[in-house]
C-alpha cells in the first residue's frame, strides 16, 4: 500500500524539503491589517514584526478548512492509496478538527494524526513517517513510532517576549512567568500539546545553560538523538545554542535549523529559539 504524507504549514518544513520528500503541506493564514494571508506563501514573519513595531495591531491566526485539505486529500489520493496526515496540536489550533471533516470524504483512506506538538515537533514525526514508509514499514508499524515520539521527546524554547503568546491566546502554562523582572528569561515547554512553563532564567545565557542542563537529563541513557532546532527573525541564538548541544558530549545529531513560519510567529514573537529533539 502506497501512502502518502500530508501535514500543515505550522510543521515549518522548508519547502524545498518538502517538495524533494512529495510532503504536501496545507497552509494556515495569518491576518494582518485586515488582510488574509497564507503560512509561509505570502507573508514572512520579518514582515509581521515590521508591521506590529510600525503600530500595527497584533496578528490573529486562523486554521484551514476543511475545503483546503480535500483538495490536498484528493491530490494526494490521486498517486497513493491512503493518506497519513499530521498535525498541529488540537489544544492550539482547530488544524487536526478541519482534517477529520475532510476525511470523513474518504472513508477508510485518511489517517489524522494529531502530533500534540508544534513546529518542528510536527516537522520531525513527519520527516521520521517519511523514513520509514521509504524503508517499506507499513502503516501500522509508522503510527506505533509516531506515537512513541509523542509520548517520549524533548522540547525547550525560549522567547524575548510573552506578549506575542499572551495576546495570541496560546500561553496556557506559561501564564504563571507573566510579570517577571526585566532580564529574566522564560524557558517553555509544550506538554499534552500545551504550553508551559519550564523554568525561568537570569539572561540570556543562563537560559541556554538551563535549557542544556534539561536536554541532558532527557537524554541519559540513550544511544542516538536527532535534534531539530527553531529560531524566528535572528538566528544567533539558536547557533549558540545548537553548539551547546553538539558539544555536550552527548550520542546526539542535527538533524534540521530551520526558521519558523508566519503563522507560529505570530504566537512566539521575534528572538523565539529552542529545539525539539527524539531518540533511536
Amino acid at each position: 500500500m502506497k501512502v502518502a504524507l500530508v501535514t500543515d504549514s505550522t510543521s515549518d518544513l522548508p519547502k524545498p524539503l518538502r517538495e524533494r520528500l512529495g510532503i504536501r503541506a496545507v497552509p494556515l493564514y495569518v491576518n494582518l491589517g485586515g488582510r488574509v494571508y497564507r503560512d509561509w506563501e505570502e507573508i514572512t514573519p520579518e514582515e509581521i514584526f515590521r508591521k506590529v513595531r510600525q503600530g500595527e495591531a497584533f496578528p490573529t491566526t486562523s486554521q484551514p478548512s476543511p475545503e483546503d485539505f480535500l483538495k490536498a486529500y484528493q491530490d494526494a489520493l490521486a498517486e497513493a492509496d491512503h493518506v497519513l496526515s499530521l498535525h498541529i496540536s488540537a489544544k492550539l489550533s482547530g488544524t487536526v478538527q478541519s482534517a477529520e471533516l475532510a476525511a470523513q470524504s474518504f472513508p477508510g483512506r485518511i489517517t489524522v494524526l494529531d502530533s500534540q506538538a508544534a513546529s518542528l515537533g510536527i516537522g520531525m514525526m513527519v520527516l521520521r513517517a517519511h523514513e520509514l514508509l521509504a524503508e517499506g514499514q507499513s502503516l501500522k508499524e509508522v503510527l506505533q513510532e509516531l506515537e512513541r515520539i509523542r509520548r517520549d521527546h524533548f522540547v525547550r524554547f525560549s522567547v524575548a517576549t510573552l506578549e506575542f503568546l499572551k495576546r495570541g491566546g496560546r500561553i496556557g502554562g506559561a501564564q504563571a512567568l507573566l510579570g517577571t523582572l526585566l532580564g529574566i528569561k522564560p524557558i517553555l515547554t509544550l506538554k499534552d500539546g500545551r504550553v508551559e512553563a519550564a523554568g525561568r532564567a537570569r539572561g540570556e545565557r543562563k537560559a541556554k545553560e538551563e535549557i542544556l542542563k534539561d536536554f541532558k537529563a532527557w537524554a541519559a541513557g540513550r544511544r542516538h538523538i536527532r535534534a531539530f532546532f527553531l529560531y524566528s527573525a535572528e538566528d544567533q541564538a539558536v547557533k549558540e545554542l545548537k553548539e551547546l548541544v553538539l558539544s555536550s558530549g552527548l550520542p546526539v545529531e542535527e538533524a534540521l535549523v530551520s526558521e519558523l513560519g508566519a503563522v507560529i510567529a505570530s504566537h512566539t514573537g521575534p528572538g523565539t529559539y529552542g529545539f525539539y529533539a527524539y531518540s533511536l
